[in-house]
């Protein structure tokens, strides 16, 4: 290891992100640790290693044996990581293998949300306290969809958008603004989905609620615009795609964060009353009769804009209200 704190010392970066590849390669995953642990000492001597320190938890989250990717799991860990190493150990590691190693619960009820995002039914489960921990059922309900997942890479990542996000809306229309309403919670959930593209990037966002259909609302917004209707699980699976989204320079909250949104929000649209205690089977079944009474749409103006959006209108025919979103955040914009 002399070799290594030579580059420790003269704070060679670049070399020691090659020589964490090297380690990474041979599963040297004790001496991947040991220079984590020295490039630490090293920033509390002024030497400014912690982004490989962050590299290196960041690896061993993602490729590390189970005991070693749950060790880096501790509240604060990975805050300029790729996306958040709950989310990252979550995306190769099944619950099984890691429950027994982590030490933080919190870190742990969020590994089990994200562990549930990709298949897993954790319903009964008791490790960490989950069942007081956890914010949502510990398994997917048969209403929603399949989520639009990260793909977590040694240096890069991928983080698609879900395939309806992609498909053709037709031509725009001319829309008549409907009587605009006072923001309710629906309006104010909608907003939040993308609180940290706004709070932490240069992203806007604007909700509106009104006495009308959703091209109503959408009028509100723009003057014209395509309109095409979208099944409730699409829409769902949008919401949790840009809840789960950092936008262009936010730190992304992960998949867990945007489930948990899009109930929020789908609870508030249906008129649903968030219930005191942990979510459960109870909302679930109520969330699953009421999302197809409500029409969702995808919406666009005519020009077509780069960057992170979400535009979504919602109809409720029964009461006669609808609710538009129109989120954006762009690289270009950033400040």
């Amino acid at each position: 290891m002399d070799d290594l704190q030579q580059l420790v010392d003269a704070v060679d970066t670049a070399a020691l992100l090659r020589a964490v590849d090297g380690l990474c390669a041979g599963r040297e995953w004790d001496r991947l640790v040991d220079l984590a642990r020295r490039c630490n000492d090293a920033v509390e001597l002024g030497k400014q290693l912690w982004s490989v320190a962050m590299h290196i938890d960041y690896r061993l989250a993602w490729e590390g044996p189970a005991r070693y990717a749950a060790a880096v799991l501790r509240p604060g860990a990975g805050r300029f990581a790729l996306g958040p190493l709950t989310e990252v150990a979550a995306s190769t590691h099944d619950w099984a293998s890691l429950v027994d190693h982590v030490a933080d619960p919190v870190s742990a009820a969020t590994v089990a949300a994200e562990r549930v995002l990709r298949g897993e039914d954790l319903t009964g489960e008791t490790a960490h306290g989950l069942a007081e921990l956890a914010e949502l059922p510990l398994r997917l309900a048969p209403w929603e969809p399949a989520y639009a997942l990260p793909a977590y890479r040694d240096r890069a990542a991928q983080f698609p958008e879900p395939s309806v996000a992609t498909r053709t809306l037709g031509g725009p229309r001319t829309l008549r603004p409907g009587p605009l309403l006072p923001r309710d919670d629906g309006a104010v959930a909608l907003e939040s989905v993308v609180e940290t593209w706004t709070a932490q990037s240069s992203g806007a966002v604007r909700a509106v609620v009104v006495d009308g259909d959703a091209a109503a609302a959408v009028g509100h917004l723009v003057d014209r615009a395509a309109l095409a209707p979208v099944a409730p699980a699409e829409a769902l699976a949008l919401l949790q795609w840009a809840g789960a989204s950092g936008g262009a320079h936010g730190r992304r909250p992960g998949g867990a964060a945007g489930r948990f949104q899009t109930w929020w929000t789908a609870a508030a649209l249906a008129g649903i009353e968030w219930p005191a205690q942990r979510a459960g089977d109870e909302l679930a079944a109520d969330l699953g009769a009421a999302l197809p009474e409500l029409h969702w749409y995808r919406w666009a103006p005519p020009q077509r804009e780069p960057g992170w959006v979400l535009r979504l209108a919602v109809a409720d025919p029964v009461d006669g209200l609808a609710w538009a979103v129109d989120a954006t955040d762009t690289l270009d914009d950033a400040t």
